[in-house]
């Protein structure tokens, strides 16, 4: 059974902020960020500011201009981050290539990842629904090597013999433990429990369209920005038993966690960026406070 508690010795609490400039920030982010912020600043602590940019279809320069700006209206400030620097940078993903590959790579060469040729609609099909809405299908494990297999898995015909990081044309993804239990203490929501292969199966580590996924991404970030403690959105759970599992592999520090409620609109869904009614940008429009839109009412 795997049980961390935090293990990221740093006295300096280190909060973050990590949007993703696919959209405006709506009355949701607003929230949790504004959580975030005040976390930070009642343990004496920093705020770092990441923009988490690799999806290079989604995301537009204009989203990252937007989200620097609501955010300062909202009365969140930030020591660290793409538009004024620090030690740790740079503060864009898109930016942080090698950081992913050298992780890849180590995990490759563990044997705790292997290449896999399914297609999101493949893991759908076979496995039936995902478990929650909110949530990817358990992947039912087509690619996932034999057993006494060679845990090292082939490399794609791309990779050299010298080993060069290669990950291009497949998806790779992390084999869990099977049967295995990851338990953590969430700051807000209390004990957490969740069985590797039950309530989430192997996941991606790096996309066949040569870019790392937000799972790998995310824990090679938090890490090397020392970040201490990860607040976000009750939907995340699972990934957090994920991040987890990659922290361990990696051997680096384990954050703590505070996961917060969500915002859902008048219908009961959670709020996304396709709420554009709820955006930031437009509540501002309409005349809205920052103290309004921190607390989520008029």
């Amino acid at each position: 059974m795997i049980d961390p508690s935090p293990t990221n010795s740093s006295s300096v609490y280190r909060g973050r902020l990590a949007p993703s400039p696919t959209g405006l920030l709506h009355l949701g982010h607003a929230r949790t960020f504004w959580i975030a912020a005040e976390r930070a600043a009642t343990h004496g602590g920093q705020v770092i500011f990441r923009n988490e940019d690799l999806d290079a279809q989604r995301c537009r320069p204009e989203f990252v201009q937007a989200m620097l700006e609501d955010l300062r209206w909202l009365g969140i400030k930030w020591v660290e981050g793409p538009d004024c620097g620090g030690p740790a940078g740079p503060y864009q993903q898109s930016e942080r290539r090698g950081h992913y590959l050298e992780a890849w790579e180590k995990l490759r060469d563990l044997g705790m990842i292997y290449p896999c040729t399914c297609s999101r609609k493949d893991v759908t099909q076979a496995a039936g629904a995902p478990n929650d809405l909110d949530d990817e299908p358990v992947y039912p494990g087509k690619c996932r090597p034999k057993p006494g297999g060679d845990s090292r898995l082939g490399r794609p015909a791309t990779a050299e013999p010298s080993g060069a990081p290669a990950p291009a044309g497949l998806n790779w993804r992390f084999q869990v433990p099977d049967g295995e239990e990851i338990t953590f203490t969430d700051l807000y929501l209390g004990k957490q429990r969740m069985v590797a292969g039950r309530d989430f199966g192997d996941f991606i580590v790096w996309r066949r369209d040569d870019v790392p996924a937000y799972q790998l991404a995310v824990v090679v970030d938090d890490a090397a920005m020392g970040i201490t403690e990860v607040v976000r959105g009750a939907d995340l759970l699972k990934s957090t038993a994920r991040q987890i599992l990659l922290f361990r592999a990696l051997g680096l520090a384990v954050p703590g966690y505070h996961h917060c409620d969500l915002v859902r609109d008048e219908n009961g869904v959670r709020l996304a960026k396709r709420h554009d009614s709820l955006s930031i940008r437009k509540l501002r429009e309409l005349g809205w406070t920052a103290e309004q839109v921190r607390a989520g009412k008029t």
